[in-house]
């Protein structure tokens, strides 16, 4: 009997018939991975199991060929604007997965739908590489940036593989001796000697600017808004702006007096001080005023009666109550009701209001009885 030693194969890739000793594959080998196997084969003579023999063998992975070439790194190039027809921009090789043989050799061409395209061609050199060449006299960036070559490459084993490999091709802004000066994508749209440093340096100023007007329009309407009414329980703390000119004195439509009104007074009279009531207005009777009345009282009486009168003007308005000579005993003693003369006034009166008008009673009353010497 045949069986494997286990002990070398522990990811059992072989099994072997107990009977006829064949050796077979267990699992899909891979000669990328792993290229050789070893392991052992235990013989035993059937009559006589403790009497047995190994033997090593080793089995040797053939390549296949499965796997396509492919370009090596890199995918992308770039090219001159002012580059001439014939012009190498890029050498490539190719590399393989497969552990090709000795003398493996490796062919380039352009992919059939890119043949009729005149802007690139491949030219194979016959030693696994090939160059990337220009066919037109000069590319522009405005016209078009980046530029897809399909090239296609194929190996000498058996069976031939290959592979399609698209290249990316970017148009760059160079120097007469062809060196690279930008190929960034924002450079198209620059003029030519504006820098990168010169575009970030005026985005700046246009930011700065713009947020200047952000600011100054925030402070323009917040400057409008506390302009503006914001408590609703008393107006008179607020200043109202109409911002239309009024029509005179008859003109009751151009502004609201009802914002000049007093709460307080509202709620305890009820009534409305700030507009001419509906209601007929009945005489006023005024009590009558009694001789030597004190001006402070008169005043007092008079304005109580205008505080109780519903159709009196409003508490700011101004009323005027005392009138010169009114309820007084020595009536006007102004100069425009005086008489021509003095000696046509009688002020014998004088010597009767008290002793703080005996100044007064001597010097306008009998001359004989002024004596300025006993003034004191």
């Amino acid at each position: 009997r045949y069986f494997i030693d286990r002990k070398n194969d522990v990811d059992s890739y072989f099994t072997i018939d107990a009977t006829e000793g064949t050796i077979a594959t267990n699992e899909l080998l891979d000669r990328e991975s792993t290229a050789q196997y070893n392991f052992s084969i235990i013989a035993s003579k059937v009559s006589n199991p403790l009497l047995t023999s190994k033997v090593n063998v080793i089995i040797n992975v053939l390549d296949v060929n499965e796997f396509p070439p492919e370009i090596s790194v890199p995918y992308e190039t770039s090219v001159c604007e002012n580059a001439k027809p014939g012009q190498v921009i890029q050498t490539i090789t190719a590399a393989d997965r497969d552990l090709s043989p000795a003398g493996q050799r490796f062919s380039f061409r352009l992919s059939p739908e890119a043949s009729n395209k005149p802007n690139f061609t491949v030219h194979d050199y016959r030693n696994n590489t090939a160059g990337i060449e220009t066919r037109r006299n000069g590319y522009s960036r405005r016209q078009q940036e980046l530029y897809f070559l399909p090239v296609v490459i194929e190996d000498s084993s058996y069976p031939v593989q290959s592979s399609t490999n698209t290249m990316t091709i970017r148009v760059c802004r160079c120097d007469t001796d062809g060196t690279i000066l930008s190929c960034n994508v924002e450079a198209i749209f620059l003029p030519v000697g504006l820098s990168t440093g010169a575009l970030i340096a005026i985005l700046l100023c246009i930011v700065i600017l713009l947020v200047i007007v952000v600011l100054y329009v925030a402070l323009r309407r917040q400057k409008k808004k506390d302009t503006l009414m914001t408590s609703k329980e008393d107006i008179r703390d607020n200043v109202i702006h109409y911002d239309d000119e009024g029509g005179g004195e008859e003109d009751t439509q151009a502004f609201d007096i009802g914002a000049l009104r007093n709460p307080k007074v509202i709620e305890d009279n009820k009534i409305r001080r700030d507009i001419k009531p509906d209601t007929l207005r009945f005489p006023r009777q005024r009590p009558t005023v009694e001789d030597n009345t004190d001006i402070r009282d008169f005043i007092n009486q008079r304005l109580q009666e205008n505080d109780v009168d519903p159709a009196a003007p409003p508490y700011d308005s101004l009323a005027t109550y005392a009138y010169e000579g009114n309820g007084s005993v020595a009536e006007s003693l102004s100069s425009i009701d005086s008489l021509t003369t003095e000696a046509d006034q009688d002020y014998d009166y004088l010597s009767d209001w008290g002793p703080r008008f005996k100044i007064l009673a001597d010097m306008f009353g009998e001359e004989e009885s002024y004596n300025p010497d006993k003034v004191t």
